[in-house]
């Protein structure tokens, strides 16, 4: 498993398309920038309480977490956020629970970005370092 550190900028994606339809201004979406741990042991990405509440996104549902010492948990699930690491976006819901932000494998997939260990960094994948390519099949 790797783990690196990093700014990552969350935003509410149903403000995204109000002010795409021109239903609301720009200025009216909301986001909010984290400090957040990326975890190659995690599948899900994570956000806490309070930034669900800054976002203004709502509960969908609910889904079972696992966490490392097996202990499960059953956390709601929010509605779609937009990821942006280093320039590349991805738009998914989010598990709420614990104290921190967590980008997990299912965002790291989708923008193409590996964590190299060594230098502690997150990384576009070598074979597409301008832009990211998502497999198909």
């Amino acid at each position: 498993m790797g783990e690196v550190r990093l700014k990552v900028k969350l935003t509410n994606s149903i403000d995204e398309a109000l002010a795409r339809r021109g239903q609301i201004k720009k200025e009216k979406i909301r986001s909010y920038e984290a400090d957040a741990l990326v975890d190659t042991g995690a599948v899900s990405s994570v956000i806490t309480a309070n930034v669900m509440k800054q976002l203004g996104v709502l509960a969908i549902g609910h889904r079972l977490a696992e966490y490392a010492d097996g202990r499960k948990d059953r956390v709601e699930l929010t509605e779609p956020i937009t990821f942006d690491i280093t320039g590349r976006t991805t738009t998914e819901g989010a598990m709420v629970l614990g104290d921190e932000v967590i980008i997990g494998q299912t965002v790291l997939e989708v923008i193409d970005m590996f964590v190299d260990g060594v230098n502690q960094k997150l990384i576009p994948n070598p074979a597409h370092p301008d832009q990211p390519v998502v497999k198909i099949k």
